[in-house]
């Protein structure tokens, strides 16, 4: 991805570049898109699983953006595919589906109506505001950006997802 954008590559230059096979390749990938978000989880998303435990939310964003920024060049490729598989859609996915398991989990009830609402607008923001940090050079520090983001939570989902301990 340093060289072509992701829409542009191919299984056969995938496979040709880590020298194994077709057969290989899609015994653990369905395609490049989900090789893709396979790499994305293994960069970034063990700062989601330590947030509640020993990170909070902002300290869990800021290894996500410090993740991102070191691997400027895959996020860059992959921030601009617009494939149905694409990146964006699987970290707006993840983060909703994280999100929701832990209001579910404090509250013990399926989310209501106006939550869902406030928890996919924010999503959809927080991974539209990442994919304009990046492909605009990232100017912010990743502390600022997470900072930003923590501030930008709608109030209701503040006390929802408080657990995280925000800051």
């Amino acid at each position: 991805m340093k060289t072509s954008p992701l829409d542009k590559i191919t299984v056969t230059d995938i496979v040709k570049e880590a020298h194994c096979t077709r057969q290989t390749f899609y015994r653990h990938f369905v395609d490049k898109y989900d090789l893709v978000n396979w790499y994305f989880e293994e960069l970034v998303m063990q700062s989601f699983k330590e947030m509640g435990l020993s990170k909070t939310l902002y300290e869990g964003l800021v290894k996500k953006f410090n993740f991102i920024e070191q691997e400027y060049n895959f996020f860059y490729e992959a921030f601009s595919s617009n494939d149905a598989n694409s990146l964006v859609q699987y970290d707006y996915e993840t983060i909703l589906d994280f999100y929701t398991k832990i209001i579910e989990k404090k509250t013990h009830i399926p989310l209501d109506n106006q939550t869902t609402f406030l928890l996919k607008m924010y999503c959809r923001g927080s991974i539209d505001m990442t994919v304009d940090w990046v492909k605009n050079g990232m100017k912010l520090p990743p502390k600022e950006i997470a900072a930003l983001l923590i501030q930008a939570l709608p109030e209701p989902l503040k006390e929802d997802l408080s657990i995280l301990k925000l800051k």
